[in-house]
């Protein structure tokens, strides 16, 4: 009998769609070649032992899976959170040990959170549950378990892109069944290279201006008795700015905006790589970035006048690539990493110039990896 195994779940890219999956619209988004992986051997009681490399180990005893307010922001909130769902839906878990290892660095901006929860939901599923979770159910596990157990209010869309692998369009209308489609794209062939870059700045102690989003996005909802911005008809949001900033204050409704434009040009995007145009896509990046750095205000953490990064960063990356390619924040923002698509023959002096600035080992080139969250072994 078999009693040890091998997974792996990748980290993912946000190509498109910044802060929109929380409000039930639409995101482009790819899983990348870096990944988390677990040696797993099984126990013959209830504990789940997690060892990740480079910290302590964790435990859970199955016997307990109600949320412990005291692990918030913990590991052991993700493992418990992944297991309870999964005993919530018939489950018989068993304990078992893993050895994570993982290239998708904590603060990455490459969601290393998300290829962690997955990762775990992958073991639980295969080992465990018959494979009766589709990668839909694993992304919703763990985004249940970063919610409820971690304590951040997080979407889908970076589990969503693990678990599923590839280039894929989601849209979050119906957020319990969300349509998920693989898009036919190979970047390998544009002619433009596929970069994040580190910006050096870190994402402790963050989670009120990432929580800020989405609450100030569905206060701006409420306005119209909607619960989410993807509810409210665009229409009618411009036709009554004045009362939603008396209601809702000002960022809010800037970030309102932003989510209506963003949804839209996540679909158009889209459509553009459906066509090849690539020229046309890289303008959506561009115009994303700018909304970003404009209307969604996730570049810089409010009050933060000295330590600038990511502004830094994107101004740094605007300036080397002279018009060509394009850059745009990355995932959640004010900390963590940008986006770059760079000219091919620009490659090499862009690394150059940009880890001049950022330091070295900080311009990571990516491709897209084809599969999710995988048993390997």
């Amino acid at each position: 009998m078999q009693t040890s195994y091998r997974f792996s779940a990748p980290g993912r890219t946000e190509i498109s769609g910044n802060h929109t999956d929380h409000q039930h619209g639409c995101v482009l988004a790819a899983a990348v070649d870096l990944e988390t992986t677990a040696e797993v051997t099984l126990r013959p009681d209830s504990i789940i032992r997690v060892a990740s490399e480079g910290y302590a180990p964790v435990e859970i005893d199955l016997n307990d899976l109600s949320v412990h307010a005291e692990e918030k922001n913990t590991t052991a909130a993700l493992v418990r959170g992944v297991a309870a769902a999964f005993a919530q839906r018939g489950c018989k878990l068993h304990g078992f040990d893993a050895a994570v290892r993982s290239t998708v660095l904590p603060g990455s901006g490459l969601s290393s959170s998300a290829a962690f929860e997955v990762l775990i939901g992958t073991i639980c599923n295969e080992l465990f549950f018959d494979k009766k979770c589709s990668a839909i159910e694993i992304a919703q596990i763990g985004q249940y378990a970063e919610n409820v157990y971690f304590g951040k209010p997080c979407g889908l869309m970076d589990q969503m892109a693990s678990s599923v692998g590839g280039l894929v369009f989601i849209d979050f209308a119906d957020p319990a069944h969300p349509a998920v489609r693989q898009a036919a794209f190979d970047f390998a062939h544009c002619g433009y290279t596929l970069c994040t870059l580190d910006s050096g700045a870190d994402h402790a102690d963050l989670t009120d201006e990432y929580a800020a989003i989405p609450e100030e996005m569905r206060r701006v909802a409420r306005v119209f008795g909607k619960d989410v911005l993807r509810e409210v008809d665009e229409a009618e949001f411009y036709a009554n700015l004045k009362s939603a900033r008396e209601a809702a204050g000002d960022r809010a409704v800037l970030r309102a905006m932003h989510f209506f434009d963003e949804n839209r040009r996540v679909q158009q995007q889209v459509q553009a790589l459906e066509r090849d145009d690539f020229e046309g896509f890289l303008a959506g990046v561009r115009d994303s970035g700018r909304s970003s750095w404009m209307l969604l205000q996730n570049v810089v953490p409010a009050g933060s006048r000295e330590h600038q990064q990511m502004a830094l960063a994107l101004a740094a990356c605007e300036k080397q690539l002279a018009g060509r390619g394009a850059c745009r924040i990355h995932g959640g923002g004010f900390a963590g990493t940008l986006l770059a698509f760079v000219p091919n023959e620009a490659l090499a002096s862009f690394r150059a110039n940009m880890e001049a600035v950022l330091g070295e080992g900080r311009c990571h080139v990516l491709s897209i990896r084809q599969a999710g969250g995988v048993r390997l072994a």
